[in-house]
């Protein structure tokens, strides 16, 4: 079930996921790399916004994921 206070954070292009440097139950702060992600030899971090916990990693290393999929998915307000 979705709450409002989850944000995902998405993959900004077709790419490999090269590493998750998270797991759910984590907490986060703003900046935080949560993933890197591989795409033509390049690697692009994955950061979070604002500080929270993680609730889900919908992906798995190695994963090709498409522009927009949620790669992890925070809660902002931990009270919810």
């Amino acid at each position: 079930m979705t709450d409002p206070a989850d944000v995902q954070l998405c993959a900004p292009i077709v790419a490999n996921v090269w590493q998750l440097r998270v797991s759910a139950g984590d907490f986060v702060l703003p900046g935080t790399v949560v993933a890197v992600l591989e795409s033509m030899k390049m690697e692009i971090p994955v950061e979070a916004a604002s500080a929270g916990v993680i609730v889900e990693v919908p992906v798995a290393e190695g994963q090709i994921v498409q522009e927009g999929d949620p790669v992890v998915i925070v809660r902002t307000d931990p009270a919810s």
